[in-house]
């Protein structure tokens, strides 16, 4: 099958791996946000500054930024666990059926309401096939896992923070059995239940356990992870074997708790919120409280660069990425109005069809390759990470049991002439918010990003609406009326896509008939 390759070199998912190769891989960190949107930083991804990028502070996505290459046209899936399965997959999320958030072991998160069947998706999330059980793969998604095959090929792998790849109770919870050799406060919640530590990080379900060490100090919970990142990278560095640090946050998902060290730089003298352009009103404290989380986030990017840069040979052979796994919050519990959120220019945010909730900021340094400064605007979708990063290791032949959708964009870094055409595909058969809203974008949706045009079918109104973000990049102008020899051709692409991938489709409550697909046949 096209995208699969065949693993030449035998691994065990739970023994050290097989092979020994000699330190000329790269190390590879990658620094994964949680809910941070393409504008929430000091960085411009747009072709000009925005009041936001005015209102955050964040110096070392800005050194990262004149190290490497910055992604203008970075994308992934407008809910957490979607893209979080595609990255560890290199699945598109229509074709592994987690497009939704997993937590509880077989129990959709989707809410409730509209005219719809909502198709039985995988909440169960992604599991491993070396491990996974009958009870792990029930509603769930088989999957090679990416730190597996890089454990397989000599890398020493440290999972750091949120993983929220499958349900409680399952393999794929676990990011052990997802083949990292160390896992530092990863499971099944998708966001922290406080950031605190005189809270000690909150209880339930949503406790960030392993950190008990920082409860009497009162550390906050991205500096807990950041040391205990820097501690874990110690052990390969000493043993001068290449390592793969996933740094996944949980900055900047709610709670908001109100981290001390950064939010007065977001207030006046008499502790009001600073007056902020965009709003053309102060900050209140639920926007000081994010931009400081914002803050302290860039803080762990700069204290990891820091250790790295301090050991010359290490630097001049680590990789940093750097991405967000879903656009930003931008409804309740945000200060931001109608067309002026979080994610302006772009409209709407996490978790619905519109650019604002699927656009991401992307930065890209690789020692010797990689020119400071430079901007790339060719597009990437989260589940290219998978065969970019096998790439950057030297895992040229490899096994998985899934078909594997993403393009290595590793060509984009070694030429930066090089364009190269893209069309994204996004499938999202649920309900993230109450309602099915064509305003605000939430409900059941699947697009198609070609060229200039953005194509959105919404499920259930049947209803299709065309954009051309070139010049409107606010989706404000509905083409659909005015272009239906564009929205006619896009469909058909989109529903030809959705069939290849084997997506699901909702089905009317009062038929039980699936709805058309959005080029309106009815057939699979």
């Amino acid at each position: 099958m096209k995208g699969i390759k065949h693993l030449v070199i035998a691994f065990s998912a739970t023994a050290s791996p097989l092979v020994t190769i000699a330190q000329t891989q790269p190390n590879i960190v990658f620094f994964l946000v949680d809910d941070m949107g393409w504008q929430e930083t000091s960085v411009p991804f747009w072709h000009e500054r925005t009041p936001l990028n005015e209102r955050y502070r964040t110096p070392n996505m800005e050194r990262l930024a004149r190290m490497g290459v910055k992604f203008t046209e970075a994308y992934a899936c407008a809910v957490s666990s979607p893209s979080r399965c595609s990255l560890m997959s290199g699945m598109n999320a229509a074709r592994h059926r987690v497009t939704n958030w997993t937590l509880h072991y077989s129990q959709t998160t989707d809410q409730p309401g509209g005219d719809l069947i909502l198709p039985q998706w995988n909440c169960n999330g992604i599991q491993p096939e070396a491990t996974a059980t009958p009870h792990d793969t029930a509603r769930s998604a088989l999957i090679t896992p990416l730190p597996e095959l890089l454990r397989a090929h000599g890398y020493y792998t440290i999972h750091c923070g949120k993983a929220h790849f499958a349900a409680e109770t399952t393999a794929g919870a676990d990011p052990l059995a997802m083949g990292f050799d160390v896992n530092i406060a990863g499971g099944a919640a998708g966001g922290p239940a406080s950031y605190l530590g005189e809270r000690q990080y909150g209880e339930g379900v949503f406790h960030v356990a392993g950190l008990e060490a920082y409860y009497a100090d009162s550390v906050f919970l991205t500096e807990a992870l950041t040391r205990e990142a820097i501690k874990a990278l110690r052990v390969p560095i000493a043993r001068s074997q290449p390592f793969y640090l996933y740094m996944s946050h949980y900055a900047i998902h709610v709670p908001y708790d109100e981290d001390r060290r950064f939010s007065p730089n977001y207030r006046t003298m008499d502790g009001k919120g600073v007056f902020d352009e965009l709003l053309g009103a102060p900050l209140d404290e639920t926007e000081i409280k994010h931009a400081a989380l914002v803050e302290g986030m860039d803080k762990s990017l700069g204290d990891l660069l820091d250790f790295i840069e301090s050991q010359p040979g290490v630097a001049k052979n680590t990789v940093v990425l750097f991405m967000s796994d879903n656009g930003g919050q931008a409804i309740w519990p945000r200060q931001g109005t109608w067309n002026r959120d979080q994610n302006f220019p772009a409209r709407a945010g996490k978790g619905a069809a519109y650019l604002g909730g699927v656009r991401e900021p992307m930065i890209v340094y690789w020692p010797g390759v990689t020119q400071g400064g430079t901007v790339n605007s060719n597009r990437v979708m989260i589940e290219d990470f998978f065969p970019s990063i096998l790439e950057l290791a030297g895992a040229t032949d490899y096994r998985t049991v899934q078909h594997v959708d993403g393009r290595s964009f590793i060509p984009l870094l070694r030429d930066t002439t090089l364009q190269r055409e893209r069309s994204i595909v996004w499938h999202y058969p649920n309900r993230w918010d109450g309602s099915q809203d064509t305003q605000t974008g939430y409900g059941a949706y699947s697009a198609l990003l070609k060229g200039d045009y953005h194509l959105l079918y919404f499920w259930e109104p049947q209803e299709l609406r065309l954009y051309d973000v070139r010049r409107d990049i606010g989706e404000q102008h509905d083409l659909a009326l005015e272009r239906p020899e564009v929205v006619r051709q896009l469909a058909r692409e989109l529903t030809d896509s959705l069939k290849a991938y084997r997506a699901q489709r909702p089905l009317r409550k009062a038929t039980a008939v699936p709805v058309p697909w959005p080029d309106g046949s009815a057939s699979d």
